[in-house]
């Protein structure tokens, strides 16, 4: 059996209570109304109750006042008055386990996904991305598996993008046309998501979901909440995150069907944000996540201002209902205002549409499933008054809760592996490298070459020295003969025509002269 979780108290006897089953707390939920009329202390009210029961929690703080959660209530004299309206003795004021997260690592534990993970088609909404771009985004991933880069954080996707958009005639045939103004419009959202803070949410360690689904020492359910006062200025990353979270829920957790209260409850802020601007696609998936987790025991509450901000389709799968007051100043909020008496089992004791515009701060239609999943007919009520304070914590109060929680140290530390990144870097590091080595082989060729040449041309020019020396030679020897020829020939005559020259020649005569 589940626990009944009291809500409010019948505004028309406040005796009797308005309750919510733990056992059909996972068929969905929605908390709605204008600015001020009561919404954050519904919501603080339901995840105290769903914590004290031993049910995990998960909510957006956008506006910093929901961190009160972890600090204990204390009496004044307007809430003695209110209980006292509401026939309650007293409070038994206590604080709630809460578990701080920031995607900023700020005000919280960091949260990180890597590219992965989130995949191509919420990345594509979180770009902003028309179909065109979404289906080069997709073949960039397809790449990157095929390939087995890894995709972790955002210098992983503007490496593998710069590598595609290098290769894009290669991949042609087998990928399809990667258009160089799709990969740069890609590339400029890129940038336009970095600028906001958005490159801080890709990383690792990467979130477990289990490490949401955890109960304290008394078995309390930790609230994990989420600092989203800074996340709201970009809010497709906001709508992204938690939409991501709950597809990853749904694809962890295993089938449960129906039990006594459920794994998780989710409260989904501004539900406006994840419905704007879907593609048919994206909406369709977003149906069927809020319609299928329901089975693994997750129970989903989006609060909003409007209930025209959901769709009809995802409207009619919540089954828990609250409804505070709206304003009916304009046809628009007209329409609201009926399109919401008529999502509601009416109730013969007062009619619905006029009584959600004079609803009092605090005051809301209430409708929940009964033990036997029927809806209620629809009661109006004062909702229960929080155990928590209703002042915010101080940063030094968060500071502590965030150095004794239960992850403390698990998800600071940033890591960086080998991922596309590194891998593609290694690439183009060998591709210089062998570019170099073949440019110096190139160098070493000319120079060689041009060595061969020079040593060639010295050779020749050697050779002709050489040639012309011997020649130099050949002529000084025949020049050298000639002169001793010559030399002595002139030697000879000068000696003939000397006086022993002149002796022989009479001797000579004188002999011949003689013989004669």
């Amino acid at each position: 059996m589940g626990t009944p979780i009291v809500i409010a108290k019948k505004t028309s006897d406040t005796s009797q209570e308005i309750v919510l089953h733990s056992q059909l707390a996972n068929r969905h939920g929605l908390i709605a109304g204008a600015t001020g009329t009561g919404k954050t202390v519904t919501l603080k009210v339901l995840a105290e109750n769903f914590s004290r029961i031993g049910v995990p929690v998960f909510l957006a703080d956008a506006k910093g006042d929901v961190s009160s959660l972890a600090k204990a209530g204390e009496s004044n004299s307007k809430f003695d008055e209110r209980i006292k309206s509401l026939n309650i003795e007293s409070i038994p004021f206590s604080a709630s386990p809460v578990v701080f997260w920031d995607l900023f690592g700020e005000q919280g534990h960091p949260i990180r996904t890597t590219v992965s993970e989130i995949g191509p088609l919420l990345l594509a909404r979180m770009l902003n991305l028309n179909d065109t771009q979404e289906g080069v985004l997709s073949a960039i991933f397809r790449i990157a598996d095929d390939q087995g880069l890894l995709l972790i954080d955002f210098k992983d996707l503007k490496a593998m993008i710069t590598y595609v958009t290098e290769h894009a005639a290669d991949f042609k045939a087998e990928y399809g046309n990667l258009s160089p103004a799709s990969l740069g419009a890609i590339q400029r959202n890129l940038l336009a998501l970095s600028d906001q803070g958005g490159d801080q949410f890709f990383g690792e360690p990467a979130l477990d979901l289990m490490d949401f689904i955890q109960t304290d020492a008394q078995g309390h359910g930790n609230i994990n909440l989420l600092a989203a006062d800074k996340l709201m200025n970009t809010p497709k990353l906001y709508a992204t995150f938690l939409l991501w979270m709950l597809s990853e829920l749904f694809e962890q957790l295993p089938e449960v069907g129906d039990m006594d209260k459920p794994k998780l409850v989710f409260f989904f802020d501004e539900a406006h944000l994840l419905f704007d601007n879907a593609s048919s696609g994206l909406q369709e998936k977003i149906e069927q996540v809020v319609r299928l987790i329901r089975s693994k025991g997750v129970g989903i509450y989006f609060v909003t201002q409007n209930p025209l901000d959901l769709p009809e389709s995802v409207l009619g799968q919540l089954g828990n209902r609250v409804q505070h007051a709206l304003r009916a100043f304009t046809p628009k909020d007209q329409k609201a205002v009926k399109t919401a008496a008529d999502t509601f089992r009416p109730n013969p004791a007062f009619k619905v549409q006029d009584a959600i515009t004079e609803l009092a701060v605090g005051e809301a239609l209430i409708s929940c499933l009964d033990e036997k999943g029927t809806p209620q007919m629809v009661e109006r009520g004062w909702v229960m008054p929080p155990y928590s304070s209703f002042t915010p914590i101080t940063l030094e109060e968060r500071k502590t809760l965030m150095t004794n929680s239960v992850v403390a140290g698990v998800y600071e530390q940033v890591l960086d592996r080998e991922s596309a990144f590194e891998i593609l870097q290694n690439k183009v590091v060998q591709r210089q490298q062998q570019a170099e080595q073949e440019a110096l082989a190139k160098q070493q060729a000319k120079e060689q070459e041009a060595y061969a040449k020079q040593i060639a041309k010295e050779q020749e020019l050697l050779a002709r020295e050489q040639q012309k020396e011997a020649e130099r030679a050949a002529k000084q020897r025949e020049k050298l003969t000639q002169d001793i020829v010559g030399t002595f020939a002139k030697s000879a005559a000068r000696s003939l025509g000397g006086s022993t020259g002149k002796k022989i020649v009479r001797g000579l005569l004188g002999s011949l002269f003689g013989k004669k």
